[in-house]
């Protein structure tokens, strides 16, 4: 597993930090929707870095948080109340166990 789920589905690990997960409750259209206009926002972003163009980068980051604030992976966390650990390194959030067994796991 390229990027291990946590087990509750919030976050996912990458570099060993947790990062915020879609939120599940999105109808797939939804959810298409919102990751297509993200790419395009990304694609924006390195665009207008290429360029100098630092009003059009304003925009584009503006429209990349817009759509990650509506996939929930930023803002409120889309489970409700509780801690976010988004960003934290995984060993130093409640999931540490679970994260250092998945190394015992994976050996034979």
């Amino acid at each position: 597993m390229r990027y291990p789920r946590t087990p509750d589905g919030r976050y996912f690990v990458a570099k060993g930090r947790l990062w915020r997960c879609t939120d599940p409750s999105l109808l797939p259209e939804e959810r298409a929707r919102w990751v297509k206009a993200l790419m395009q926002a990304r694609r924006a972003v390195r665009e207008a870095r290429g360029r100098g163009d630092l009003e059009a980068l304003k925009e584009a980051r503006r429209r990349v948080d817009e759509a990650k604030r509506a996939l929930g992976e930023r803002g409120p966390p889309w489970w409700g109340e509780g801690p976010d650990y988004t960003g934290r390194r995984v060993e130093n959030t409640p999931y540490r166990d679970w994260y250092f067994s998945l190394e015992r796991d994976a050996d034979p």
